[in-house]
């Protein structure tokens, strides 16, 4: 079964900065799409969604531009900062380009107090008048404050990143799995099946990840769920090869009209690609 990427980072460090990447020497260098399709496609990816690599802010619109030009790459969301007074009129520069899907502002390292502001709820309100979405990345003690965000906007499509980034080989299941019950209830949120493997450490088997994976999916259901790799921080605890497999794993059970919405059905919707 076909699989549309919805989480793909890809990094040309002769190119753009990367500040965040000094504090991650295990993928600190070039991952290209060359390199990247080379595995995807064997495995039933037939396309990708790039996703901003949290580059230095005066290179966020080059970084954009330069994605969409990339072979079987069919959107981008991309890099924002609702928290400046210029958001506005960046998302409208956004918005001549078509296959910009929808934005993300990094939260999961950030001030919680960064996306509570009036300012950042208020231009992320102006989300939809560009057919753009927002995606949601935040850590599993920031629920309740990202849960907050998608209330105060309740026009604005979410996608929630990486199942609530769950603290899998610390806290665990608790409180993580209450608070993605509670926020899943919100209609305006979607969530996508992706970066728990970095969360899970490097001894992760399937069952490490599945009661994770099983309760997102139980919770938001069929119909609001996407899957994405997370290429190459999945790299960082095991491959995208392993990754893949063990959703296959995981979804084994599922009816083949629930994998196809998992696997590129939702997406496309979602995403309008």
């Amino acid at each position: 079964m076909r699989i549309l990427d919805t989480h793909l980072h890809l990094i040309y460090n002769e190119k753009f900065s990367y500040p965040w990447l000094s504090g991650a020497p295990a993928i600190n260098k070039r991952w290209s799409i060359e390199d990247y399709l080379a595995e995807a496609v064997p495995l039933g990816i037939e396309s990708a969604l790039h996703m901003e690599v949290d580059v230095a802010e005066a290179d966020m619109q080059a970084e954009t531009e330069f994605v969409l030009e990339l072979p079987q790459v069919v959107g981008a969301i991309a890099a924002c900062r609702p928290e400046h007074t210029t958001f506005v009129d960046h998302i409208e520069r956004l918005s001549d380009q078509p296959q910009v899907k929808g934005v993300r502002r990094i939260l999961h390292e950030a001030p919680d107090e960064l996306s509570q502001s009036d300012l950042f709820v208020e231009n992320i309100r102006h989300l939809p008048d560009y057919d753009l979405s927002f995606d949601l990345c935040v850590r599993a003690d920031q629920l309740p404050i990202g849960q907050m965000l998608v209330e105060r906007a309740p026009d604005v499509s979410f996608i929630l990143d990486h199942c609530g980034v769950p603290d899998i080989t610390g806290t665990g299941l608790d409180p993580w799995r209450d608070n993605i019950r509670r926020i899943s209830r919100l209609p305006n949120l979607n969530a996508k099946i992706s970066g728990v493997v970095a969360y899970a450490g490097p001894g992760w088997t399937v069952d490490t990840i599945r009661p994770y994976v099983e309760h997102v999916i139980d919770c938001f259901g069929w119909d609001r769920v996407v899957w994405g790799s997370d290429h190459p921080v999945v790299t960082l605890t095991g491959s995208l090869t392993r990754w893949v497999e063990a959703t296959h794993d995981i979804i084994k059970g599922a009816s083949d009209d629930e994998k196809a919405k998992l696997l590129h059905r939702n997406a496309e919707r979602i995403y309008k690609v």
